[in-house]
């Protein structure tokens, strides 16, 4: 029925020579029907032979459609894994440089910490001097509130 429906294609045949009918009262029945099975089979023999070249180049072409989608598959696996790998280098170059300016930056803050410390150990001691001098013009070293109290009653106790 599926073959039915589909228009079958043009088949040029070679002319046939037509049956001779003699002209007289004898017709040849069997010659008539023989050319007609010769005709009707070298039909059909045109139409299988069309119908396995077609089928043929079907099947060729459906093997070049499957060699295509396998490479172009191939090649997309290839791309993907080329790119991920890429991607990683990427990601690991990031992380490298992340970890070298925090290196850097904790480099810096370690070295400005030991110059502020240095600056205030230089500044306390050049102050400390600064006292040191101070007091020794002031005839010896300064006295705390305690002290000063306990001379203040030390000399009241003399004057009893």
């Amino acid at each position: 029925d599926a073959q039915e429906e589909k228009p079958k294609p043009k088949v040029f045949l070679p002319s046939l020579i037509p049956p001779k009918i003699p002209d007289g009262e004898r017709v040849d029945f069997d010659d008539i029907h023989r050319k007609r099975m010769e005709k009707d089979l070298l039909e059909l023999q045109t139409l299988i032979e069309g119908h396995f070249v077609d089928r043929k180049k079907d099947e060729e072409e459906i093997v070049a459609l499957k060699e295509r989608i396998e490479k172009r598959r191939s090649e997309r696996a290839e791309q993907h894994r080329i790119q991920a790998e890429r991607e990683k280098e990427r990601q690991s170059r990031i992380a490298e440089e992340r970890a070298r300016k925090e290196d850097e930056e904790s480099r810096k803050r370690a070295e400005e910490e030991a110059k502020k410390k240095k600056t205030m150990s230089n500044i306390s001691l050049h102050f400390g001097g600064y006292i040191q001098k101070t007091d020794s013009r002031r005839g010896g070293k300064r006295q705390t509130e305690r002290e000063k109290k306990k001379k203040i009653l030390s000399e009241r106790r003399k004057h009893l």
